[in-house]
């Protein structure tokens, strides 16, 4: 579970927020929505199967090669 410490010179609103933040990082709301409801082992398999056809129907990751700086302009 994600902690934060309010500071003496820190509001609320600004501690809510970094607390916010850090429970998103944790993916704590996103497991908490997907344990909602259960979910059947063939709707978990055809969940998957649909999110590897989008991730698919992108195309494929081109990779870049190194940055090369260039001369500054004059």
């Amino acid at each position: 579970m994600p902690e934060v410490i309010i500071h003496d010179d820190e509001s609320f609103e600004r501690a809510l927020k970094r607390f916010k933040k850090k429970c998103e990082k944790a993916g704590i709301l996103s497991d908490l929505r997907k344990h909602r409801h259960f979910e059947k082992p063939s709707e978990k398999r055809k969940r998957k199967m649909n999110a590897a056809v989008r991730k698919n129907r992108r195309g494929p990751r081109v990779p870049r090669g190194p940055r090369v700086p260039r001369a500054p302009r004059a």
